[in-house]
Order: structure tokens, then C-alpha cells, then sequence
């Protein structure tokens, strides 16, 4: 089977989803940090792995679901911290991060099914905004992410490539939105169920502008 990884970060205020600010709180936007981290955590204890692993920078906290190893990241840019989460195994390796609170086991089942390496050498799961959410590797070698640039829209399309040129039987996984922007957590809260990031959304998202009247309409009366 498989070892599962989370890279994230401790939801800090002013530290994590800054972009989420305004309209939320540097307070607002950490607690919904952690319930994204705390979801994913949850489904992934649920999904047959070997082995849990969190990466994490900081410290833990209440959000933590036993099962899971905690190993700090590294030091240098994200490409060398994945690298180095992966160096952590020496087996089959699936790791995804924190922003997708809407993931469930049926859509990690492609890369830990009991056959998930028998055809494919990886397993790659596209981000709406042209980076990844899920990067699996059938023999986690490091060198496959370094150099790769990060955090910018070309960063699937580089990723991808990377694992093609380097002979690897790819796989695709389903293509998900991650929580970077509030209009980004308004389409994934409305995609997460009734979990911890859905019920604390709807809870702290602001109320949604009155509709423009039409023209020519009048106003109603009291």
C-alpha cells in the first residue's frame, strides 16, 4: 500500500490564507485554514494507507487526528520542501496539501487502490488555477520536483511534463479547485458537504449583495 502525506502550515493568523483578507479576518481566515486541515485530515485517515504523514510547519494542535505522523518541513523553497516530503518515503507515495477540504476517498481512490501502481508510475491531480492538489510516485525520487516553479500558473503544466520527460506512466486524477481566494472558498465550502469547512463558512461568510433592480421597475411599498 501507500504512504499519504499533508504538507501545510499551522493556521496562524496572518500567516495562512492572507489572501482570504478581506473580506474575513486574519482570525476568520486562519480558523477556516484550519478547518480545510482538519477535513483533509479526516478523510485521509479514512483512506487505506500504510502510513500518515503530516509536514508541517509549526506546531500541532487540537485540529491533529491521531494516526498521523508529525515531521517538520524543510527548509527552502516549496519545491524542496516536497521534494524532501517525499524523500521521507521508500515506497509508493501519494501527498496532497491542505486546500482542498472537498476531497474524499473516492477521489484519492485512483492512487490508493490496491492496483494503483500496477499501470501507472504516478499519479497527477490538476489544480483549477494550473498548479496540483495531488502528486503521487511510485518511487518517491526527489529530483522529480526540484527546480520546478511553484505557485505560479504554469506550475501543473511544469510538474507534468516533468514526470512525462522522465518516462513515467502517468495517471490523472479529478481536477479540483483549491481555497486560495474567499470566491474560491465560497465554490469549494458549496462543494464540501457537511464538513468542518462547509458549516464554518456558511457560518462567517458574508451575506451575498441584494440583486440590481430592473430598470424600470419601481420600488415596492411598505
Amino acid at each position: 500500500m501507500t504512504t499519504v502525506l499533508v504538507i501545510a502550515k499551522e493556521p496562524v493568523p496572518g500567516r495562512v490564507k492572507t489572501r482570504l483578507t478581506p473580506p474575513f479576518s486574519p482570525e476568520e481566515a486562519a480558523a477556516l485554514a484550519e478547518a480545510a486541515l482538519a477535513d483533509t485530515l479526516a478523510t485521509l485517515a479514512r483512506a487505506p494507507a500504510t502510513r500518515r504523514v503530516l509536514v508541517l510547519e509549526g506546531r500541532p494542535g487540537p485540529w491533529l487526528v491521531p494516526g498521523f505522523e508529525v515531521v517538520p518541513q524543510s527548509a527552502g523553497g516549496l519545491d524542496e520542501r516536497l521534494a524532501a516530503a517525499f524523500a521521507l518515503c521508500t515506497g509508493p507515495a501519494l501527498l496532497i496539501g491542505m486546500d482542498t477540504p472537498q476531497v474524499t476517498t473516492r477521489l484519492l481512490a485512483p492512487a490508493l487502490a490496491p492496483d494503483a501502481w500496477r499501470e501507472h508510475d504516478a499519479w497527477f491531480g490538476p489544480a483549477v488555477d494550473g498548479g496540483f492538489w495531488a502528486l503521487g510516485l511510485a518511487a518517491p525520487d526527489p529530483a522529480l520536483l526540484r527546480g520546478i516553479p511553484m505557485s505560479v500558473p504554469e506550475t501543473g503544466a511544469a510538474q507534468y511534463a516533468r514526470l512525462v520527460a522522465a518516462g513515467l506512466r502517468v495517471g490523472r486524477m479529478a481536477t479540483l479547485r483549491d481555497v486560495d481566494t474567499a470566491e474560491d472558498a465560497r465554490l469549494v465550502a458549496a462543494e464540501a458537504g457537511g464538513g468542518s469547512f462547509h458549516t464554518l463558512h456558511t457560518r462567517l461568510a458574508p451575506p451575498a449583495p441584494a440583486p440590481a433592480p430592473a430598470p424600470g421597475s419601481r420600488p415596492a411599498r411598505a
